[in-house]
């Protein structure tokens, strides 16, 4: 068994860093993508305070496609053109959202969700997903979450083998 051990009064800085410690751990010599995803979702939703949703969509042709996570039921289809995720798939760019109810064209999967943080994932210039983290508190993320899940990206990315086929399994 994995235990997350960790101090939630520590500077923010220190947490994601004992955290990420913890994550390289936890997903060394694993290369399977599905696996990796699974992993990492439960992983951040067992240490990071305050969510009610973390997990991935995956890049089929011109939509996002419902991959592992932890939380409730989700929508299981997002258009590229649609919500945070679609628009963090589509700029390459993170989005962190304060209050998604004022964010145009939010898809509310989760009705208690207010603020949202999304990570475009990529193996090099192709969009694999996007990893999406909720919260039910407005203004959640701030900078400091941001860098720290992006390591927590960058982990995963460094340790998952991107070349699988639905077919395969």
């Amino acid at each position: 068994m994995f235990d997350i051990n960790i101090d939630e009064s520590l500077p923010k800085a220190v947490f994601y860093k004992e955290l990420s410690a913890q994550l390289e751990s936890l997903l060394y010599g694993e290369r399977d993508l599905i696996c990796n995803a699974a992993q990492l979702s439960a992983f951040i939703m067992q240490s990071v305070p305050d969510l009610n949703w973390a997990g991935f969509y995956f890049s089929r042709g011109q939509e996002l496609v419902l991959g592992p996570y932890v939380g409730k039921v989700a929508c299981p289809r997002i258009p590229l053109t649609k919500g945070v995720c679609g628009a963090a798939a589509t700029t390459k760019t993170v989005q962190r959202v304060a209050d998604v109810h004022q964010f145009p064209g939010h898809i509310a999967c989760d009705g208690d969700t207010r603020s949202e943080l999304v990570f475009p994932i990529f193996d090099g210039g192709a969009l694999i997903g996007v990893l999406d983290l909720d919260s039910p508190v407005k203004d959640r993320f701030d900078e400091e979450d941001q860098l720290g899940v992006g390591q927590f990206v960058e982990i995963f990315v460094k340790s998952t083998d991107f070349n699988w086929s639905i077919g395969a399994f």
